[in-house]
């Protein structure tokens, strides 16, 4: 009988494991994986931003955790040699109708603590990334960049250190809760956990799994979007010396296209946001019928369609043509061409979507007699895992 069982091997659930056990050393923890190893689905896929709290609402759970979790994640890195590099980022408004948006991104930004953010003119831009082009910016020292797959591995090597176990591919297929609230996880190959609680987080299925153990309608779906990259070639990395954003659409919970150097070399460009087909799909041919249906099927995605459907053509547009993705990269950097682009990776965030048509921009975290379930937790999730983890944890623990 184990204590815990966490269900999920990505960013969040490991930090949840790690964070339960520096409370609460001695107790009995597993995480599952479906997978043969930590980090394979969104935290794999991740860009590697330190994020620093700029785009949240202030009190919200995402600023409030990316905050905290910001210090933490540093803190953690250093204490185990993980490199990363506070390299700072530019958010550019690319035009005068832009700025509005950029000043209340920067005051949001105070609100949130980043007091060392500054205006910048378009002169500053310029001596900041010499090659874009924008009428006024941010410049934020607090963003950095990190290998997140290796924050995972360490996560994983001091939950072994202190006792807990990490499952590989046992993907969940059941629960079973019986009176006295305890219950048995079942997985694909037949195994059964038995544990006091159940911690789901499943990222792209942790609306599935949280059915498992919830007779009643979870309320919330998880909608798979894909986004795609673009690497720079080698001899054109020099167009980009840091990090460079776009003003955000204030009604869409994408950031837009933009370049981010990688910690381990090189600059992606990217990602758009393009419904997947599959919630693991991260090509374009990755189809999966019945997961598709379920996307379409859901109450609250269709309303999301028909309020947003231009946006969502223009996004799908930029993953069949590349030379619209760089056209959109070019509202950034001008000088980018077509050709100083090649193929790159792609990633697929679980955005959750509520039944009224709502697509969460915060985290959420559901309970139910035998689980506490992590229905949504989109980026800064990574930056901010040791606060959700030390969050969910807490929850944990007091039921425990």
């Amino acid at each position: 009988m184990q204590d815990i069982v966490i269900i999920g091997g990505g960013i969040v659930g490991l930090a949840t494991g790690y964070q339960i056990l520096q409370q609460r050393p001695g107790l009995k923890i597993t995480i599952l994986e479906k997978e043969d190893r930590v980090a394979v689905h969104q935290t794999g896929h991740n860009s590697g931003v330190i994020h620093s709290g700029l785009y949240y609402a202030p009190g919200s759970l995402k600023a409030t955790n990316c905050i905290l979790g910001y210090d933490m994640l540093l803190d953690f890195c250093r204490k185990e040699e993980i490199p990363y590099d506070l390299c700072g980022k530019i958010v550019v408004a690319t035009s005068v109708g832009q700025v509005p948006y950029l000043h209340k991104l920067y005051d949001r930004g105070i609100q949130n603590g980043l007091v060392q953010n500054r205006k910048i003119t378009r002169s500053e831009l310029r001596e900041i990334e010499p090659h874009v082009e924008g009428v006024e910016g941010i410049w934020v020292p607090y963003t950095g960049i990190v290998d997140y797959s290796e924050v995972c591995r360490r996560y994983a090597k001091k939950i072994r250190e202190a006792g807990g176990i990490l499952v590989f591919n046992q993907k969940v297929t059941g629960i079973r809760t019986n009176e006295s609230g305890r219950s048995e996880v079942l997985t694909e190959n037949g195994a059964a956990f038995q544990c006091r609680l159940i911690v789901n987080c499943a990222g792209l299925y942790s609306d599935k799994v949280a059915q498992l153990s919830q007779p009643e309608k979870v309320d919330v779906r998880i909608i798979p979007f894909r986004g795609e990259y673009y690497q720079i070639k080698p001899e054109r990395e020099y167009l980009v010396k840091n990090l460079i954003y776009p003003v955000p659409d204030p009604n869409f919970p994408f950031l837009g296209v933009h370049f981010t150097r990688m910690i381990g070399g090189g600059v992606e460009a990217g990602p758009n946001a393009v419904l997947a087909f599959k919630r693991e799909g991260y090509k374009m041919s990755d189809i999966d019928l019945k997961e598709f249906y379920e996307s379409f099927a859901w109450p609250g995605f269709r309303k999301v369609v028909g309020k947003y459907w231009r946006t969502g053509l223009g996004e799908m547009y930029r993953s069949l043509s590349k030379t619209a993705f760089t056209e959109a990269l070019q509202g950034l950097i001008p000088e980018i061409k077509e050709e100083d682009l090649i193929p790159g990776g792609a990633g697929v965030r679980a955005q959750a979507c509520s039944y009224d048509g709502g697509l969460l921009d915060d985290f959420a975290i559901i309970e139910n007699q035998a689980a506490i379930n992590v229905c949504n937790a989109p980026s800064p999730a990574a930056t901010s895992s040791l606060s959700i983890g030390k969050t969910v944890a807490e929850k944990a623990l007091s039921r425990i």
